[in-house]
């Protein structure tokens, strides 16, 4: 099998993640995958902010669980409220996406370049979650006291983050496919 689609099979969400830093150079062959992500009309319309310092994933978990206690929805409230569930899953790196709010369709684009940044970490064999759970914060109302602390620009719309580490357990089943969900006209 081509290992592009080897590595797209094989990729799988993490949740658990060693306390150990990942690599520079990987860091930047994953910030570079979505950076050659496709966009609407070329625009390359995402900002991607990297973080790496502890305590302030540490904040941000704090400030997004805070947040996430005031949506209306059971799920997220849930996880909002165990003081044991990290937004994060204690992993060193979090790249927070945003999206130019002028862009033609940032966030699409932004989707576009979360996957590639996936496909890159798994194929490096490191683990990643794509984590909505960043956007609840940058939503609430200290969400533009964040943007400014982050240095995330003023026109841009943080939507979601992708989470880095090395693989603290290895998940290689994958659920199965759903059926009936591609119809062919020839």
């Amino acid at each position: 099998m081509n290992e592009t689609l080897k590595v797209i099979k094989e990729r799988r969400t993490t949740r658990k993640f060693k306390a150990e830093q990942i690599k520079e150079e990987e860091l930047q062959a994953i910030i570079e995958a979505g950076l050659y992500a496709p966009s609407a009309n070329n625009q390359q319309s995402w900002n991607f902010t990297v973080i790496q310092n502890a305590e302030l994933l540490e904040e941000l978990n704090i400030e997004a669980k805070a947040a996430a206690k005031n949506i209306p929805n059971e799920f997220m409230q849930k996880m909002a409220n165990n003081d044991k569930f990290n937004a994060f899953y204690g992993a060193p790196t979090i790249i927070i996406v945003s999206g130019n709010e002028e862009g033609m369709m940032s966030h699409v684009d932004c989707a576009a370049a979360s996957e590639n940044m996936l496909i890159a970490a798994e194929s490096l064999d490191i683990g990643a979650c794509w984590n909505g759970f960043i956007g609840i914060l940058f939503s609430s109302e200290k969400g533009k006291e964040y943007k400014k602390k982050l240095n995330i620009p003023e026109d841009f719309v943080p939507y979601y983050a992708i989470v880095l580490g090395y693989k603290g357990v290895r998940v290689t089943s994958a659920p199965e496919r759903k059926a009936n969900s591609v119809q062919y006209i020839r």
